[in-house]
């Protein structure tokens, strides 16, 4: 069995076409989604329909509920990103699961941590500073998901960035995002799990797409200011 796991989108029509041809060529038995769909400057509409056809959302993330007004906050992302996209699409993305179990129950799915979509499973904020997650802390975030219960791999994204380790046994993957790097690398993410004798094998992908056609549409069609911010970052691959 061979899935193909992406996340973190984040409205980028550009970045999400490359990723979905390279996930074509590998022909996998199923496409997974861990969310943040829409929320970005990139052609959202496009990058939604995109989606809807070829890898709907299997899990909420964190802009997900903002998009569906489950909460506050970043209202003029909001006021101009919503009217471009279908009426029923908070309601869509409201009832999704906050965690999905697959692949016989191997394999789970979430997009911060099985715990919520705002906090992120393999890394924790200490005051001012993140540092890696103690295994007790990601341990407790896998809610339950245990290799004693079936448990095999947990992968989420949120964090943007590429991370895996292994904890009682269960390995615990973050996968690079499709839009908005964090690491200097401007190339979009996913991941392509493979079942084997030895259990599940991650491969973390890149692929190189049209950065600066996406940033050129974010500032000729995004909100004053916000499209500019959106066309650095994703041309450096950092946020500015």
């Amino acid at each position: 069995m061979r899935l193909a796991v992406l996340s973190d989108v984040h409205g980028n029509a550009f970045a999400l076409e490359a990723v979905l041809a390279d996930i074509h060529a590998e022909a996998p038995d199923a496409t997974y989604n861990l969310g943040d769909t829409v929320w970005g400057f990139s052609d959202p509409a496009r990058a939604w329909a995109l989606q809807q056809e070829h890898a709907p959302p299997s899990v909420r993330g964190n802009t997900d509920e903002r998009v569906a007004g489950m909460r506050a906050g970043k209202d003029e992302t909001r006021a101009w990103l919503c009217p471009q996209l279908p009426a029923e699409l908070g309601e869509t993305l409201a009832a999704l699961p906050i965690f999905l179990d697959v692949a016989n129950g191997e394999v789970r799915l979430a997009h911060g941590s099985p715990r919520s979509p705002w906090k992120a499973l393999m890394l924790t904020e200490d005051g001012a500073h993140t540092r890696p997650a103690h295994f007790a802390e990601v341990r407790e975030r896998l809610a339950g998901f245990t290799y004693e219960a079936r448990g095999r791999l947990c992968i989420v994204g949120h964090t943007h960035r590429e991370m895996l380790t292994v904890v009682d046994g269960v390995t615990v993957v973050n996968a690079g995002p499709v839009s908005r790097q964090k690491d200097g690398l401007p190339l979009a993410r996913w991941v392509l799990l493979t079942r084997r004798a030895g259990g599940w094998m991650p491969e973390f992908r890149r692929v190189a797409y049209d950065a600066q056609a996406a940033a050129a549409w974010a500032r000729a069609h995004g909100p004053a200011g916000a499209g500019d911010h959106e066309a650095q970052w994703l041309t450096t691959g950092r946020e500015p």
